[in-house]
């Protein structure tokens, strides 16, 4: 029996609302439809932008379903009935949309990946800002954090991304002709997120993020970089990144730091607790809770996680990166408001670094959000 064919992913990049995303996804949908392609629309949002809404006459548009929550009617896409249609092409606009509770699937890209299972095409749209390893650097340049993000696997399973890109002005022009939003919107939006230079920080962003896509899928280079022993096989770089699990909430800036810089230089990341018992079921309630939290996010972002047995952190930590061939160990500098654990935490920093002199240690700082008017 023949293996189903799995859908391509093509996904639409931007910087901000307004560059044209939605507009050049439907301009595709327009052009295969013309050469008499199978395509649908399975979710757009017009913004009430007449532009984006002509690009959808003529194309067929699967209807939305409808979820009741706490009282109240929510349209989302159909997912089921989009598997049903089996179109070879499905255009689906905010890749990064968080659905009603109540839904199938709570991420509208788990949507998207089970239409990619079926052998379904799908074009979709995002803004940089919703990629999960780049949240802590978007809330330096807006000030504002991310509810909803895409781990950046997903992205980088893409087979294309595109880049939708109009300069800073351009983009400010269209929103003082209310091209983008409605008149009240757009001026609440200047005040705020749309100002030049959070939009030349955040389109720089995008841009360095399509180069590195571009990079991501060009062929490895066999060559071994600087620093790190080759892989006895293929003779290519073998990274690998450590980062050190607590109950501290800058680990979550911490994870999404390794896991950043491991894409860009393809390294394997852990992620590793260390505790006397082994595992976490004699620590305090809340202390339990946040370490568990740091560990699911990290298999959220495909990090191998551990929790290893012992007293001495410095020493395990140490021992476990040289078992497996750790090159970097990550720590985060704790905050200055965590004063009574600061000189522990110091000193475990400086057992590290003492201990690990045959690997780089890297002690990462948060941002502090950038809110200068």
């Amino acid at each position: 029996m023949a293996t189903q064919r799995r859908g391509r992913l093509k996904i639409y990049m931007g910087y901000a609302a307004g560059v044209g995303k939605t507009y050049k996804m439907l301009e595709e949908v327009c052009e295969l439809d013309r050469r008499g392609v199978d395509a649908v629309v399975g979710y757009f949002e017009s913004h009430g932008r007449k532009d984006t809404i002509a690009k959808t006459e003529g194309l067929e548009i699967v209807p939305r379903k409808k979820v009741s929550y706490r009282g109240a009617v929510f349209e989302e896409m159909d997912a089921a009935a989009i598997l049903a249609r089996r179109p070879r092409v499905c255009a689906v606009d905010e890749f990064p949309h968080t659905n009603v509770p109540g839904s199938e699937r709570g991420k509208r890209w788990q949507d998207v990946d089970a239409l990619l299972d079926a052998g379904i095409d799908v074009l979709t749209t995002m803004n940089i800002q919703h990629l999960e390893s780049l949240s802590d650097q978007v809330r330096h340049i807006t000030g504002v954090r991310v509810q909803e993000t895409i781990p950046d696997w997903v992205v980088q399973r893409a087979d294309e991304v595109v880049m939708v890109d109009v300069t800073p002005r351009a983009l400010l022009h269209r929103l003082e002709r209310g091209v983008v939003y409605g008149p009240e919107k757009a001026q609440s939006a200047l005040r705020n997120f749309f100002r030049e230079s959070t939009l030349v920080a955040l389109r720089e962003l995008a841009l360095r993020e399509t180069a590195y896509e571009v990079m991501h899928r060009m062929p490895a280079d066999p060559a071994p970089r600087a620093g790190a022993a080759p892989d006895s096989h293929t003779g290519q770089t073998r990274h690998k990144i450590l980062v050190l699990v607590t109950a501290a909430p800058e680990t979550a800036m911490l994870i999404r730091r390794a896991k950043r810089i491991g894409d860009i230089v393809g390294a394997e990341c852990f992620a590793v607790a260390v505790q006397r018992s082994g595992d976490l079921a004699s620590l305090p309630e809340a202390e339990r809770e946040a370490i568990e939290r740091q560990l699911n996010f990290a298999r959220k972002l495909h990090i191998e996680t551990r929790i290893v047995a012992s007293e001495d952190i410095a020493s395990a930590l140490v021992a476990f990166a040289r078992l497996n061939g750790v090159t970097q160990i990550f720590l985060a500098r704790p905050r200055r408001e965590r004063s009574r654990s600061l000189w522990f935490e110091r000193d475990l920093a400086q057992s590290i670094v003492s201990l690990a002199k045959d690997m780089q240690v890297v002690i990462v700082s948060e941002r502090e959000p950038d809110v200068r008017p």
